[in-house]
């Protein structure tokens, strides 16, 4: 190998490893386009969720969920935000009683984690939304979320209205307002 091949594939090298430490998991808000809306405020359909179904009550799929609001919020047990995410999703269930739905979609590896290891992390935050498992990634492959956390805003309509990758204290007052526009309170 050359040497300009070498400082070429170092510095690629380089730049993966930067982009996956600070695109994973993290703590920092960002959205698709900076304010929790997707880009030029379009809505566009919110694919259908295929995955395992594990804990918790409620709609399972957008199909079942149909005209509430729903929050897709892709997880896993390993992300940290995702543990002072999962309570706030649960209060702002609580807030909008039957308008709002959570969905929570796992996309831990299925040689990572059991069932058991998702029922825990479910029982440990306290939620009671359902929790499904990504495990092949076919919802996330269709969704394609950029950071774990990553929260799509759905409308009654089942349309995609807002999207919240990563979690920061106080994104869910962010959400809460989406939602209330969304029901037209």
């Amino acid at each position: 190998m050359t040497k300009i091949a070498r400082k070429l594939l170092s510095g690629a090298t380089m730049l993966i490893l930067v982009s996956a430490i600070h695109g994973g998991c993290a703590s920092s808000s960002s959205t698709a386009d900076g304010d929790g809306k997707t880009p030029a405020g379009e809505a566009k359909p919110a694919p259908e969720i295929t995955a395992e179904f594990v804990t918790g009550e409620g709609p399972k799929t957008l199909a079942e969920a149909k005209g509430k609001v729903v929050i897709v919020d892709f997880w896993a047990t390993y992300c940290d935000p995702c543990k002072k995410s999962f309570p706030k999703y649960q209060e702002l269930v609580d807030q909008f009683g039957g308008d709002l739905a959570v969905i929570a979609v796992s996309v831990d590896e299925p040689g990572d984690v059991s069932e058991d290891k998702l029922k825990e992390f479910a029982s440990e935050t306290g939620v009671k939304f359902p929790i499904v498992w990504d495990k092949e990634h076919k919802t996330a492959d269709l969704y394609k979320p950029p950071n774990m956390p990553t929260s799509y805003v759905v409308d009654k309509e089942g349309n995609i209205r807002h999207v919240h990758a990563k979690y920061e204290a106080g994104e869910e007052a962010k959400i809460a307002d989406e939602v209330r526009a969304l029901l037209g309170q």
